[in-house]
């Protein structure tokens, strides 16, 4: 599938990951519909200062709607489904928000697709379905752990698309993406949490556990992922991990972030930023196998290169940042 003038719609456009594909797919020639989730002061996320925002439809609705969900789906050909709860330590205070976010708003994306016809509705999982891998690298066989209730909803929803596409001929995909980083990452992830502590002028950092090891992938090769898996036929009914093949543990993640920053810095383990011990996911590294087989797909930057320009990018806008608080 070409996506050249298909009319696409992005959940959670206005996010990190959501805001750089609907950048990419502008590029690609796509006529962009971004659902925002709705707000008195409609912002739009990073869509607001993206040089695209005036390239593009904003449809602003809530995934929890079926209504504002149908409409929004109503003559695209083409859904990636970002849009998500995906802080893990808050899905320990609420469960239900995930619930109902994740499942039944991937429902209701699923149902409205599948009403509208929909020619291809593309599905945001997460390597964190695995939780702690049993044997590396994790390929989509890897049995499924609920580590935490946001692991646990995005794998009920990773379920229901499969159902939809075995039921109903739904063509669905399902792209796993393992950890993502790069420009405009929240600050609940770690590697926006190292950099912002060092450029405030910290030289001990509040972290959590520092052994857990991650295979991290820089924004862009995510987005070309997804891309790429819209437009492969074979991957219809798919799930399709995303990753580098590359892991590293958090302790050496700093290190190497404060030497590309060119300081010194020591870890202080803070109690509120670890997770419960039979939650903690302490290794993920991905076997990308089925993705380079289905598709030309390959990272283009490694994890230097990627940090580097994410912490030029954070140099520069540390005004949307507080590193001061821990943001659960």
């Amino acid at each position: 599938m070409d996506l050249k003038n298909k009319r696409v719609l992005v959940t959670g456009a206005g996010g990190f990951i959501g805001s750089h594909l609907v950048e990419k797919l502008v590029e690609c020639g796509a006529q962009v519909r971004a659902f925002v989730r709705y707000n008195s002061k409609n912002l739009w996320g990073w869509l607001e200062t993206s040089p695209v925002c005036q390239e593009i439809q904003i449809f602003t609705g809530d995934l929890r709607d079926f209504d504002s969900v149908k409409k929004a789906v109503q003559g695209t050909d083409v859904v990636f489904h970002l849009g998500a709860l995906i802080g893990i330590p808050y899905s320990y205070t609420s469960p239900l928000a995930y619930l109902k976010t994740n499942v039944e708003g991937t429902y209701n994306i699923l149902q409205a697709a599948r009403e509208a016809g929909t020619q291809r509705v593309v599905l945001t999982s997460t390597s964190e379905v695995y939780g702690t891998a049993q044997y590396v690298p994790i390929d989509e066989s890897h049995p499924m752990q609920p580590q935490s209730p946001y692991s646990a909803s995005k794998i009920s929803a990773d379920m229901l698309g499969l159902s939809y596409y075995l039921s109903f001929g739904l063509p669905v995909v399902i792209a796993r993406p393992f950890n993502t980083y790069g420009p405009r990452q929240s600050a609940r992830a770690i590697i926006p949490t190292i950099i912002t502590q060092i450029l405030s002028g910290r030289r001990e950092l509040s972290l959590g556990n520092t052994s857990p090891t991650r295979d991290l992938n820089y924004v862009l090769d995510t987005v070309n992922g997804f891309i790429q898996l819209a437009q492969a036929e074979q991957a219809l009914g798919q799930v399709v991990n995303i990753g580098s093949g590359r892991e590293i543990a958090i302790g050496e993640l700093v290190n190497l972030i404060a030497s590309l920053m060119q300081t010194e810095v020591v870890v202080v383990q803070d109690s509120q930023r670890v997770r419960p011990e039979k939650s903690e996911v302490e290794r993920l590294l991905c076997n990308a196998a089925k993705i380079r087989s289905l598709t030309s797909w390959q990272p283009e930057y490694t994890l230097e290169q990627g940090l580097a320009k994410t912490i030029e990018w954070f140099e520069k806008n540390m005004a949307y940042y507080k590193p001061e608080v821990y943001n659960v």
